[in-house]
């Protein structure tokens, strides 16, 4: 049996796993702005999402044996690394908070994308189910 939602519900799922993912990551980089020898954190959000949009290494069985349904995407992570990219301070903090700001602003804001295309997509299949085509 298909499942009742598709691949592009299982990847705006992923969007915004991740982008929570990313989210956090930058907030843990700002919170330690001031922390001497911190290294800013980075995500590979880039790779996660590759990753989980490959079909042979993202499906899982949900639920018990014998449930009604498909398979369903695995939860995905993204690793997090040392951001090579950061300019260290007098005191070993890699942390640039404006630039860091700057990054999770941009993180809200395509993390509100993805939120308004997956309402979009269910407000699609809600019509097809109230709606769409058949005989009432």
């Amino acid at each position: 049996m298909k499942g009742l939602f598709d691949s592009t519900i299982g990847a705006l799922n992923n969007n915004l796993n991740l982008r929570l993912q990313e989210q956090n990551v930058i907030a843990g980089n700002i919170a330690n702005a001031d922390t001497p020898g911190y290294k800013a954190k980075a995500l590979d959000f880039e790779q996660a999402m590759r990753s989980a949009l490959n079909p042979e290494t993202n499906l899982r069985l949900e639920g018990e044996p014998g449930d009604i349904g498909s398979p369903g995407p695995a939860e995905v992570k993204a690793e997090i690394y040392d951001d090579p990219n950061g300019v260290e301070s007098l005191d070993g903090n890699t942390v640039d908070r404006g630039q860091e700001m700057v990054k999770m602003k941009e993180n809200q804001i395509l993390y509100n994308a993805s939120i308004e295309a997956l309402r979009k997509k269910l407000g699609m299949l809600e019509y097809g189910i109230n709606e769409g085509g058949g005989n009432k």
